[in-house]
């Protein structure tokens, strides 16, 4: 399979295996206007198999690397210019995150407030466990 370079965009390499599509839905690139490729499970050397997903035409910063770094923090994004890497950048895990992870507890007031922000905070960067803010419920992007 031959996928062409890019002249001009983002790179996001070194996904999880499996992670790219549910890490593509949150970053929320028009789908109808953007050019993206999505190549999945594709041989790594550092991880067996990984995702990648390449974005043509867009800017460096029309990548949230809060989101990149929830979903993988081991991911790296690549910009390109001019068929050139200009700069790689190894997101971390955000210390909060919002609107991106939902609460899943049916007693939150996420749950039944209208317009209410989803927060959460890392608890456990090991275990990449987030707290809600409003009800103490536990996510792992581990799980995700």
């Amino acid at each position: 399979m031959v996928i062409d370079s890019i002249k001009n965009g983002i790179v996001i390499d070194h996904i999880k295996a499996g992670r790219g599509m549910t890490l593509l839905s949150y970053l929320e690139f028009d789908n109808e206007h953007d050019t993206v490729a999505i190549i999945m499970n594709a041989s790594s050397a550092r991880r067996g198999k990984k995702d990648i997903i390449k974005i043509e035409n867009v800017k460096g910063t029309a990548v949230d690397m809060d989101v990149v770094g929830l979903i993988d923090p081991g991911a790296t994004v690549n910009i390109i210019e001019d068929e050139v890497i200009k700069a790689k950048i190894r997101p971390t895990l955000p210390k909060r995150v919002e609107n991106v992870i939902k609460c899943r507890n049916p007693r939150c007031v996420t749950a039944s407030e209208r317009g209410i922000r989803h927060e959460f905070v890392l608890n456990d960067a090991e275990k990449q466990q987030y707290r809600c803010v409003y009800c103490d419920e536990m996510v792992s992007m581990q799980e995700e």
